[in-house]
């Protein structure tokens, strides 16, 4: 579409035909159906219409529903640091998604963790607040796009 002009807009107020057309395409991409005229199918439209609008229906995504930040820190390697850590991504109700830690070299770690915040208490900057009090973190950054 040359110089297309998206809106946002209630499905109810639409014709069935475009929530036909999701549906199809959410066969396909779960693959519940095998080919795109099994999909139209199944979703109860023709082919023909699916190829018509599938390149102009898309459902909306609210990006904030999933906030993902990654937190690169350096440790030392005592008992517990990482522990401590991770505790405050769940005391501010972050979920944790990755941990990955390199073999400490002369006594520190690099840990990255990746975590989802969207429905955390505080915000990013109380969280690494939090984290730069924590005894054991010797150099903390936040390598994500998230602000």
């Amino acid at each position: 579409m040359k110089d297309a002009t998206f809106l946002l807009v209630d499905q109810n107020v639409l014709p069935p035909v475009f929530r036909k057309v999701l549906e199809a395409k959410q066969y396909l991409l779960n693959a519940e159906a095998s080919s795109t005229s099994e999909a139209a199918r199944m979703a109860g439209i023709s082919r023909s219409v699916f190829y018509k609008y599938k390149d102009a229906v898309y459902p909306y995504q609210n990006t904030s529903l999933n906030r993902i930040i990654t937190i690169q820190m350096v440790l030392y390697d005592k008992p517990g640091v990482l522990m401590a850590a991770a505790g405050v991504f769940t005391s501010m109700g972050a979920n944790i998604l990755t941990i990955n830690q390199n073999i400490p070299v002369n006594g520190k770690a690099l840990v990255s963790i990746s975590a989802r915040i969207d429905q955390m208490n505080g915000s990013l900057s109380d969280l690494l607040n939090r984290l730069g009090r924590l005894d054991g973190i010797t150099a903390l950054q936040n390598i994500s796009d998230e602000t």
